[in-house]
Formats: C-alpha cells, sequence, structure tokens
C-alpha cells in the first residue's frame, strides 16, 4: 500500500495543487486584447493562406511542363 501511495497518490496530488494554482493565476483576456489576438490570428490565417494559393498556382504550370498534359 505504501508504495501505491508513494508511486501514484503523491505525484497525482502534487500534479493536482499544481494545477488548481496556476488556474487560480490565470486570468481572462479583456475585450481590447481578446481583439488584438483574433486579429493576429486572423491576419497569420490570410497570410499562410496567400502563401499556399500562390505556391499551388506556381507549381501546378511547372507540374503540367513535367508529367505533360494532356
Amino acid at each position: 500500500m505504501d508504495i501505491i501511495e508513494k508511486d501514484i497518490v503523491e505525484p497525482a496530488m502534487e500534479f493536482y495543487s499544481s494545477s488548481k494554482r496556476l488556474v487560480q493565476r490565470c486570468t481572462k483576456p479583456d475585450s481590447k486584447e481578446f481583439t488584438k489576438i483574433a486579429f493576429a490570428t486572423t491576419v497569420g490565417f490570410l497570410v499562410m493562406g496567400f502563401i499556399g494559393f500562390f505556391v499551388k498556382l506556381i507549381h501546378i504550370p511547372i507540374n503540367n511542363i513535367i508529367i505533360g498534359g494532356k
């Protein structure tokens, strides 16, 4: 029983207490901070989408030249 408590219960309790402390210290972002984060994420998605689109746009003709269009 002592081995189970030492190997399973103590690490689980320590993880629980440290997780509880972390959640208590965290704060929700205010509306201004949330808007900044949402805008930055949107810009990132758009940039990555355009990069992917242009890479595909460039590689389609190259692929057709290599394979030979039918």
